[in-house]
């Protein structure tokens, strides 16, 4: 009864490492330059996310910019915002929230750069349960995968709508959301993507609804950013840039002609040029960042909605979880 996230978007796993340059021989640095050395690392395994920063490799935007970057793929979803706390990996893509969460226990990471510029998780429900509205989920089981973030969205959006969270059921259903509601173990669940779980359940002939956070008082925040830690902001501040700036090239690249970058993607993803990929992408196109000017106001709302549910003890100076490297 349906596909799991990871099972769906894994298709390049084997693709653990690799250098963009060699992936990429139309893109060369300037005559003589010696390239850079960078590593860089993917929130999780290429997923369509991705498709500007494979536009960015295709393109030879990296190695232009004198870059020799090396990609890699986690193994574990909490491994990119790690290593790069520590030093092991240069730039990684993760989510604003781990961001602010990440820096309120102490460690030295910020985003330089914006890949997905707006929310993408939602409340997901099939059409045919009836739900119609938030407070439609009163008397019904919600499931989910991860507490906390979840926890607090689940309120905010059934309080905006006149109920409680305790007027729900929540029902911990691991990453296994599709299956879960396609099997009507729950009736909805929080945590599934626009662009994801729902391109699942429409490809298996169901009708989704979806409650999207924004629009119930949670603050709009940057659902894919750049992160890189604080030693590497003072001391490699010209490189920080010059892969961000490469990276907006990849994101110009997809506004303007998204099949060739869809291209690009499949073309080093071989197992990826399928029905899903493709729709999936098409989901996302209006999402990617179309500037790499991040919003301080942004930034301090959504920290200061995340403290005072507690989700963090207190507020993060703003100040501390970004820096805008490129103009």
């Amino acid at each position: 009864m349906g596909v799991r996230r990871r099972d769906l978007i894994a298709g390049a796993a084997g693709v653990v490492a690799a250098s963009l340059a060699a992936l990429a021989p139309g893109g060369r640095p300037a005559a003589g330059a010696e390239a850079t050395p960078l590593t860089f690392m993917l929130d999780w395994f290429p997923n369509p996310d991705h498709v500007p920063l494979y536009a960015a490799i295709g393109a030879g935007d990296f190695s232009r910019a004198g870059l020799s970057v090396t990609l890699q793929v986690p193994s574990n979803a909490d491994d990119p915002l790690k290593l790069v706390a520590v030093g092991k990996v240069d730039v990684a893509v993760n989510y604003q929230s781990n961001v602010i969460f990440a820096r309120s226990q102490g460690l030295p990471v910020r985003s330089v750069g914006l890949l997905v510029a707006q929310p993408l998780t939602t409340i997901m429900f099939l059409r045919s349960s009836g739900i119609r509205r938030p407070r439609d989920l009163k008397g019904r089981r919600v499931g989910f995968a991860v507490s906390g973030l979840e926890d607090a969205m689940i309120d905010q959006i059934l309080r905006a709508d006149g109920a409680t969270r305790a007027e729900v059921t929540l029902v911990n259903v691991g990453f296994d959301l599709v299956p879960a509601l396609l099997s009507r173990k729950v009736d909805a669940v929080i945590g599934a993507y626009r662009n994801v779980e729902r391109i699942q359940i429409e490809l298996q002939g169901q009708q989704v609804g979806m409650f999207e956070p924004e629009r119930y008082g949670v603050p709009p925040f940057y659902e894919l950013v750049l992160i890189a830690n604080d030693t590497a902001v003072r001391s490699r501040r010209p490189v920080l840039a010059a892969f961000v700036a490469a990276a907006a090239r990849g994101l110009a690249l997809t506004a303007a002609k998204p099949d060739r970058a869809f291209h690009y993607y499949v073309a080093l993803n071989p197992t990826l040029n399928d029905a899903f990929n493709r729709r999936s992408f098409q989901a996302t196109l209006s999402a990617y960042a179309r500037s790499q000017r991040q919003s301080r106001e942004r930034w301090a709302a959504f920290d200061a909605w995340m403290a005072a549910r507690g989700i963090i003890p207190t507020a993060v100076p703003a100040d501390q979880l970004f820096t805008n490297v490129v103009p």
